[in-house]
């Protein structure tokens, strides 16, 4: 099903990122756009300049900071926004939805539901204190039509106007239908799934090996260490994801495999960059403080290393960047332990 008489209706888009940005100059190529900054003086001025995060404005996007504008005037909602400001987000747009709005979120990293507290005191972290974010919507609104945007999709070179595809999946055929009407142009491809948890995750686990093969990069190990850190990174993504809900399928396809060797090869990837730059010494802190958006890597890694302790599966590159991060281990020192991890069988999921 698709929605009636929609073509010439605002599509909303929340976060006025560098990625945000660059999907609301694609979905302006054939709707109106309401795009949301929760500043208002940045939302001026952005309206003033029609310049974002390095990019042009098209003529069809308005800037607003009001929440409610968009939920009234938007069947559409496409929620682009940190994973660490999402549920509060969520919080604030949800008295003004609908079981009739569609979300289509655009976030690639997970939720912790323990408090800090609870984190830091040793709890056991089961897959039932994690949420991805369609789960986070499904939690704080009465949406029900959900979906996600993944896949190779560098802000960057999408605001450049170069050939990209993305994946839209959700349990829903029309989630899949809207979203691939609304997106769909001569240079973006954009492919449908039904596997709506396989596809988050693909778009969350490939952070990891990320900032691992940055910091490959930045320690000059050549092209060989990093065909081998992305092949041993697909089984650990493939092993974590399935104890985390998905399957092999969404792996293997665009989201998975595609996003996987665009942000392991890419300097324009922040993951990618938070990586580089361990590698040539920077602290973690200072890299953070740094950075002009977030790497949701460095939040996925501490997740998702809690949560392995409990299902005692082994993910050794996660495990390391664990200890890069926040034991002090070296980078040189975690590349040498993987270089002499016991991977006895190349592939024994299939």
């Amino acid at each position: 099903m698709v929605l009636k008489n929609s073509y010439d209706k605002k599509v909303g888009v929340i976060g006025a990122g560098s990625f945000g940005t660059a999907v609301s100059n694609i979905l302006a190529e054939n709707n109106p756009v309401l795009l949301y900054s929760r500043k208002p003086e940045v939302a001026r001025q952005i309206n003033e300049t029609r310049i974002n995060s390095g990019q042009k404005l098209q003529n069809r996007i308005t800037v607003t900071d009001d929440l409610e504008l968009i939920a009234d005037q938007c069947e559409i909602i496409f929620p682009i926004v940190p994973s660490e400001n999402f549920r509060s987000m969520m919080q604030q747009l949800s008295p003004f939805l609908h079981p009739y709005h569609i979300l289509i979120h655009g976030t690639k990293g997970l939720e912790m539901v323990l408090s800090e507290d609870e984190f830091n005191n040793n709890m056991i972290v089961t897959r039932e204190h994690i949420r991805t974010m369609s789960e986070v919507i499904q939690d704080e609104s009465v949406v029900v039509r959900i979906g996600c945007l993944a896949g190779p999709n560098l802000a960057k070179e999408l605001s450049q106007s170069l050939p990209a595809a993305t994946v839209v999946a959700s349990h829903f055929d029309e989630v899949i239908a809207e979203g691939q009407r609304l997106l769909r142009s001569d240079r973006f491809q954009v492919y449908g799934s039904k596997d709506l948890i396989g596809v988050e995750l693909s778009g969350v686990l490939k952070n990891i090996i990320a900032i691992a093969s940055g910091a490959v990069s930045g320690l000059q190990l050549g092209e060989n260490a990093r065909a081998l850190l992305i092949s041993r990174g697909m089984v650990e993504m493939i092993y974590l994801g399935k104890v985390l809900g998905g399957n092999i399928r969404a792996f293997i396809g665009l989201a998975g495999i595609g996003d996987l060797i665009a942000t392991c090869t890419s300097p324009l990837s922040r993951n990618y960059s938070v990586g580089y730059r361990m590698a040539k010494g920077e602290k973690i802190d200072h890299i953070i403080n740094t950075m002009e958006e977030t790497a949701e890597g460095i939040n996925t890694i501490k997740i998702i290393k809690r949560m392995m302790q409990h299902y005692k599966t082994r993910a050794p590159i996660t495990e390391m960047l664990y200890r890069v991060l926040f034991e002090d281990l070296t980078v040189e020192e975690a590349l040498q332990y993987l270089m002499k991890y016991p991977f006895n069988v190349d592939v024994d999921f299939i």
